[in-house]
């Protein structure tokens, strides 16, 4: 296989996944729930994101009991979403956008109204009477052993017909499928394999790792670490270590099985991954190029915020696999949403930009949730309105996932914001109305145009889509990293190559003044060092800072011999100008904010002294942002200089909340 071809088949590496909550996109038809002809109606919008895939949470057939997550037909869309017609031309008018479409998959159980538990449960002899994991009670009449719901109590439910109890890893209305007969398994490699033809793109598959069981039904042992990732710690299910109830070994091989169906197609696939050790599960799941493309976990979807957490988290993935891909998501239909879970509910309007930033700089695909890109806070959905069985159970310490789900908000003067003429299943949050997406399409300055910035920024970079990660010791809350360029690949955009020169202009005059070159041909080295200060005078710091004395690299319209410069820009608005314009110490790495501004002062002036020498004058709130550096006066507006030593400096002189690159260069 040509380098050309295994480029192309690896597409999936440097996408961009966008969910969709079908139930709360968009209402075309008035009843209050969101349909496929909605999301049809807004894939433009979706595509001026410039993301790759869009994501569908479950539209089959169901009873709606786990709002499509149990499936009573998987080969036909449940009228309140549309018809068979709708999904086709849903699928067409994507691809002509250069959308691809995934759909969900969820494999583990069926709704207890699905045809199949209908002829399981009514009797112990009929041909799909062992399609669900039945099992007889114990000689006290309890349940066969240990094993708890996700959902709470007990994993087994009685069943009066057979008269034995039947496993159900998360609603009672959910039974747990046999995967161990074989006839389950094909069963669903022809479902996914009907949709495969309509030509859907990839799958992303549910509890991917909830397939089997331990047919000798042992107990689970207690755990020596609580999970308070995959459940909340109001959960009891997370005092059990699942060794037995799923993450069996026995899923290798039927992961395999649906690999080789994908690849007949030229489809993808992304894993759900629910487990003690979530990690080494992803990296088993993804290795070899012969199980899923790519997984995820609930590690970035829980409450805990630091750049030792995120860091912790790439570098063991990458340490447990060679050849496997992550997704890293920080927002789903199952977490609160991000900027209420990290920041609380008076996040500032440039924390949703930052955390983007930070997710789709780290190595792997990443995968966005609707809302996010409109810094969309939780909803407070009251009890009395909760829809979600989840939550009714763990409420009040846990409220379910119903403040997520709410209805996107697409305009601010239309009643429901936009998304039903009737009444919503969710009520439209009040806070959202104000972030609707028709207000922040014409402000520049919006968390919306943000995201398509930093979206755009990314399939600009190839260290962002394909290349290595390596993080610097950094103190909280910032997170350093490095991203390398892959080998053979062009490290630039070929607007921005290294040796292009301005036709009209040639290079650009120097300006007066004593400065450093930062910037060589040869890559400075990847150690922590070089995020740590160093004396100006030193002789390792003088050899840092002057590199190999070769001519400095040329960048587009800018000669780093002019200086070293930093891009004034709260949002990382124009990230990418930092990158292209700062190379030599800078080059590939990204220093992002965790926290607050103020505690990143004094790092950001130790390091401008002592590697840039260059005083920087600017009031409060200076910060070390995105991609390189990126430094802001977000508290009263003033401009930004960077100041070489003969006293010259470049302010922005427009005016712009955010920099204007014609302006500061």
């Amino acid at each position: 296989m040509t380098q050309t071809s295994t480029h192309n088949n690896e597409w999936w590496r440097e996408a961009i996944i966008y969910q969709v909550y079908p139930r709360s996109y968009l209402d075309t038809n008035g009843d209050g729930v969101g349909d496929i002809p909605g999301i049809t109606a807004k894939l433009d919008y979706i595509a001026g994101l410039g993301v790759d895939i869009v994501w569908l949470s479950p539209y089959f057939k169901s009873p709606m009991k786990d709002f499509g997550y149990d499936i009573s037909d998987y080969c036909d869309v449940d009228p309140l979403f549309g018809t068979l017609a709708d999904f086709d031309a849903m699928v067409a008018k994507a691809h002509s956008l250069g959308l691809k479409i995934m759909i969900d998959q969820v494999m583990a159980h069926t709704a207890d109204a699905h045809p199949w538990f209908v002829e399981s449960r009514s009797s112990r002899d009929n041909p799909k009477a062992d399609w669900y994991v039945w099992a007889d009670a114990a000689p006290d009449g309890n349940p066969p052993n240990n094993w708890m719901s996700v959902f709470g109590g007990s994993a087994w439910q009685w069943d009066t017909r057979r008269k034995q109890y039947y496993m159900h890893n998360f609603l009672v209305s959910q039974p747990q499928l046999n995967f161990h007969n074989p006839e389950v398994q094909q069963a669903h490699l022809a479902a996914l394999r009907f949709w495969l033809a309509r030509g859907v793109d990839g799958v992303r598959m549910d509890a991917c790792n909830y397939h089997f069981h331990d047919l000798q039904l042992r107990s689970n042992p207690p755990a020596t670490q609580r999970d308070t990732a995959s459940v909340t710690d109001v959960n009891p299910y997370g005092m059990q270590a699942h060794i037995y109830d799923k993450t069996r070994p026995e899923n290798i091989a039927f992961l395999q099985k649906v690999r080789a169906l994908l690849d007949e197609f030229g489809a993808v696939s992304i894993g759900e991954v629910g487990a003690d050790d979530a990690l080494a599960c992803m990296a088993e799941y993804t290795a070899d190029g012969d199980k899923l493309h790519m997984a995820y976990s609930f590690n970035l979807l829980t409450p805990q915020f630091t750049a030792a957490h995120i860091r912790t988290q790439v570098e063991q993935f990458e340490a447990r696999v060679q050849g496997g891909w992550a997704s890293w998501s920080v927002g789903n239909h199952d977490a609160i949403r991000v900027v209420t879970r990290w920041k609380g509910e008076d996040a500032p309007a440039a924390f949703a930009a930052m955390v983007l930033a930070m997710q789709l700089s780290l190595k792997g695909t990443p995968c966005l949730y609707q809302g996010d890109e409109l810094a969309l806070p939780e909803a407070d959905v009251p009890y009395e309105l909760l829809q979600d069985p989840y939550g009714i159970t763990f409420w009040p310490e846990f409220k379910g996932r119903d403040g997520c789900r709410t209805p996107m908000p697409w305009t601010n003067e239309a009643p429901n914001a936009g998304f039903t003429s009737g009444q919503p299943w969710l009520p439209v949050a009040a806070p959202h109305l104000t972030a609707a997406a028709s207000v922040q399409e014409a402000d520049p300055a919006s968390s919306l145009n943000a995201a398509r910035r930093i979206i755009h920024w990314r399939r600009n970079l190839p260290q962002l889509t394909r290349g290595g990660i390596s993080f610097f010791d950094a103190p909280e809350p910032v997170l350093a990293l490095r991203r390398t360029r892959m080998a053979n690949r062009p490290c630039w955009p070929p607007s921005t190559c290294r040796t292009r020169r301005s036709a009209s202009t040639g290079p650009r005059a120097r300006v007066p003044g004593t400065w450093r070159a930062t910037a060589c041909r040869a890559r400075p080295r990847a150690d922590a060092s070089r995020c740590r200060p160093t004396a100006p005078g030193s002789a390792s710091g003088q050899r840092r800072l002057m590199g190999s004395q070769q001519e400095p690299e040329k960048f587009g319209r800018t000669a780093f011999a002019d200086g070293p410069r930093l891009l004034a820009d709260i949002g990382a608005t124009h990230a990418r100008f930092a990158l292209q314009t700062a190379p030599g110490i800078f080059r590939d790495v990204a220093v992002l904010r965790c926290e607050d501004f103020d505690g990143i002062v004094p790092l950001l002036r130790s390091y401008l002294a002592h590697h840039v020498s260059a005083p920087l004058a600017g009031g409060p709130g200076l910060a070390l942002q995105h991609a390189a550096f990126a430094v802001a006066n977000p508290v009263n507006g003033d401009q930004v200089r960077l100041t070489n030593r003969a006293g010259n400096s470049r302010p922005r002189r427009c005016g712009a909340n955010s920099v204007c690159p014609r302006c500061w260069w």
